[in-house]
């Protein structure tokens, strides 16, 4: 249960609406603005959640809610994780202490739960795409709807981004496209232009002018602000080279700013401004990720997301003697190859530490690329560096690496090159929910010929099945993994190369046997006992390779089992056990075959054991499953007392 004393609040719990924020004071703006960051503060400390991009977007929410007629006009937001102020004024305050949860709101923009979020938001760079779309609906439906995209958090180094702002150009819709300029994604910013912009404003001879008079006039509000104006106006020629609204001028864009985007005040004057003027318009806001609370303004990722955490340090709360993540072994190990092989290069999508290659980052930067958040240029980018016999290892989310699904058919697979695929947060990754749930990928990869798909029980297989893909030389290697701590098992010093398509005996049995990939191993090994209660003796089988199947141990299971059980954490549609149905039909085999896995719907938020447990692929469901689908095929041998 979340807490949190409404008596402090002066104006956040006035707000249900808003409309209720349009007939607030400018000084009740700012006091809203104020308490808007001390809720999240309050709520997300206890619950965990995205934090950083939320804090740092409370006074464009706030303006941007004030000057349009929302929901009437639109905001499509990129990346939803800044999201959590337009929640709070949108009617979900009160519901901010379930976000993530199960049967809670969503931690992302969702069109079902929400009439003022118009367009899903999960993955990056899609908002001026899905707002241009809005827009020239607008011009087919002859409506006078105003459309605003808010993209920033590091959606600018993707290239949709800019296809979207080249098509908005051409069209020249009424669009307004605010760029929330943090500097930031979920690591520092890659993103070249802000980079450019930032070293050429920060440059000695640019800031001669500042110093003292500069930082005074920052807490002097709109005052402040035109005493700022007129101080740029001195250097305006060095600034009208510098900045990005060339560039986006050059799109199509009518550009505005940089604009203070922790000014609540100027915000609603410019947006005031440029709400009635015609065609694509660019508002350049600069933005603090993680402004207001001083632990996330000192964190290098300015606590992007978080779990649970102390209010007053910003500390995680984490839980005692938890084994090692997945991620960091696979950090580890692949420091641990790229060292004696000079040939390994790490690639990510600007997720360093969500994917462990920060570890590679510290330890060997020279080695190590980051860049952005570029799915479909890594993909390609890595294809490149392949063709000059370096080993490219590139680690994205499941969820992230469906974006590069073309380049990793036509730039990898299709010219046979050695590029290692490791595929982090594959299955239900929990709370995140739909957006980022890894339930695909063995489906979209099967697909591919030529590729070589692993997926490892346990932490010390994960080590292996990494030195295997890299020293494997004949094409692509896919190895996918799921989010959360590893089993806790021991790990050998070195690795052990595992023959390709090669399975492995956990048990013996009789009755059944249970061909498992992936953290659907254990599940199986723990749902045994259930089965032996109900007198079924079961045979477990680490199948470890997706593709290529072990074909000589399924030949041996079709000939001694009739019953026969396939678990993997993906979607039942063309995944693994898919792979083993089409391989029977292939050899004409009759047996009955059970497949359990991800239903073909798409999947809620929640714990991973919540999540689990609703689709029955948990021990106990797993249990239930294979014993209804033995007696249905058979009765099961009466229990001995």
């Amino acid at each position: 249960m979340v807490e949190v004393d409404k008596s402090k609040y002066e104006v956040l719990f006035k707000v249900d609406s808003p409309k209720d924020i349009r007939n607030l004071s400018l000084h009740e703006l700012k006091t809203l603005c104020s308490e808007i960051r001390e809720y999240m503060v309050d709520v997300i400390s206890q619950i965990g959640g995205h934090f950083g991009g939320g804090l740092g977007t409370v006074e464009l929410t706030v303006a941007l809610h004030r000057v349009f007629n929302t929901p009437e006009d639109q905001l499509v937001w990129d990346t939803g994780h800044q999201a959590y102020p337009h929640k709070i004024v949108t009617g979900r305050r009160d519901q901010l202490g379930t976000i993530r949860r199960f049967n809670g709101i969503s931690g992302f923009l969702k069109r079902s739960e929400s009439n003022y979020d118009s367009f899903g938001a999960g993955h990056a760079s899609t908002s001026i795409s899905a707002a241009l779309g809005i827009a020239v609906a607008n011009d087919i439906n002859k409506t006078n709807k105003k459309v605003v995209a808010i993209i920033g958090d590091g959606a600018m180094t993707g290239g949709m981004a800019y296809e979207a702002m080249n098509n908005s150009g051409m069209l020249k819709s009424n669009l307004i496209v605010v760029l929330n300029d943090n500097q930031m994604s979920i690591a520092p910013n890659v993103w070249q232009i802000s980079k450019y912009f930032t070293e050429m404003i920060s440059h000695p001879e640019y800031n001669r002018f500042k110093g003292a008079i500069w930082d005074l006039t920052g807490k002097l509000d709109d005052f402040g602000d035109r005493i700022r104006k007129v101080a740029v106006r001195v250097e305006h020629g060095i600034k009208a080279i510098v900045t990005p609204g060339m560039l986006f001028e050059a799109l199509g864009f009518r550009y505005f700013g940089p604009i203070n985007g922790h000014n609540v005040n100027q915000l609603v004057k410019i947006f005031e401004q440029v709400k009635e003027l015609n065609g694509p318009i660019l508002v350049h806001v600069l933005s603090e990720k993680g402004k207001g609370y001083k632990p996330a303004e000192g964190h290098i990722q300015r606590l992007h997301a978080s779990t649970p955490f102390d209010k007053i340090t910003g500390q995680a709360i984490k839980k005692a003697g938890a084994p090692q993540a997945y991620t960091t072994i696979f950090g580890n190990a692949l420091v641990e190859i790229a060292k004696t092989n000079l040939k390994v290069v790490g690639i990510t999508a600007a997720m360093p530490d969500g994917t462990g290659l920060d570890i590679l980052q510290r330890e060997m930067p020279d080695r190590y690329y980051d860049v952005g958040i570029a799915e479909e240029h890594a993909v390609t980018f890595a294809a490149g560096l392949a063709t000059q016999n370096v080993i490219p290892v590139v680690a994205i989310y499941s969820t992230f690496l469906q974006r590069g699904f073309d380049q990793i058919i036509h730039d990898v697979a299709l010219q046979k090159l050695h590029v290692v695929f490791v595929l982090d947060r594959a299955g239900l990754v929990g709370a995140d929910g739909p957006t980022h749930h890894g339930t695909f990928d063995l489906t979209y990869l099967r697909m591919i010929p030529g590729i070589v798909i692993m997926a490892p029980k346990d932490e010390a297989e994960l080590r292996n099945m990494l030195y295997t893909g890299v020293n494997y030389k004949k094409g692509p290697v896919a190895l996918r993994y799921p989010r959360g701590s590893a089993l806790g098992v021991q790990l050998k010093e070195g690795f052990t190369e595992i023959p390709i398509g090669s399975s492995e005996l956990i048990q013996s049995g009789e009755d059944i046997a249970i061909l498992a990939v992936g953290n659907m191993v254990d599940n199986a090994k723990k749902a045994v006992p259930l089965l032996n209660d109900q007198g079924i003796n079961t045979e477990i089988i680490n199948m470890r390779f997706i593709k290529p199947l072990d074909t000589e141990r399924l030949d041996d299971v079709a000939k001694r089992f009739d019953k026969i059980i396939t678990i993997e954490e993906n979607s039942i549609v063309g995944g693994f056990g898919s792979g083993v149905l089409e391989y029977f039909s292939d050899k004409n085999y009759k047996n009955s075959i059970l497949r359990i896995g991800i239903p073909d719907q798409f999947i809620d938020h929640g714990t991973q054991e919540e999540l689990h447990k609703l689709i029955g692929i948990d021990p106990a469901g797993i249990a239930g499953r294979i014993i209804e689908f033995y007696r249905s095929h058979g009765v099961a041998k009466e229990v001995i007392a």
